[in-house]
């Protein structure tokens, strides 16, 4: 993968005010694959005590939204359909990973899988997108 890619999502994801406040990092990125990672914390639970969807969701978008845009072309996403199997302990390190199974000039489809840190298989989703055929707008900006 390019490398000037793969640093400018990296930037863009530490920066971005909506995965620092979930505490959301990137740990890796190959071209049409990612690595996310989050700590389950009281401040991520449903009304049950449980680790909200919405948190779950928000993990696995985010591997999805760096996985689809890793070849350095904006992609916007069209659908994700996740099903949610179990809840992980609080406290613990969850990981969404990101993988691309099929992509044509205009979408792409990706497996994406959410674990704890035991291994546990918490949610799985397929999801698709739609590649524009725009660089990324943070690959060209002048940081001048």
């Amino acid at each position: 993968m390019d490398e000037k890619v793969k640093q400018a999502i990296f930037n863009q994801i530490e920066k971005e005010p909506y995965a620092r406040s979930l505490g959301l990092k990137l740990l890796q990125l190959q071209e049409g694959c990612a690595k996310v990672e989050m700590r389950f914390t009281g401040e991520l639970e449903n009304i049950f005590g449980m680790a909200h969807g919405g948190a779950i969701f928000s993990l696995m978008d985010t591997a999805f939204e760096v996985a689809s845009n890793s070849h350095g072309t904006m992609a916007v996403a069209l659908n994700m359909n996740i099903n949610y199997l179990a809840s992980p302990e609080n406290g613990a390190l969850l990981t969404a990973e990101a993988r691309e199974i099929h992509r044509t000039r205009r979408t792409a489809t990706y497996d994406i899988r959410a674990t704890d840190d035991t291994g546990k298989l918490l949610a799985t989703c397929q999801a698709l997108v739609y590649r524009l055929d725009k660089p990324l707008p943070f690959l060209t900006e002048d940081k001048g």
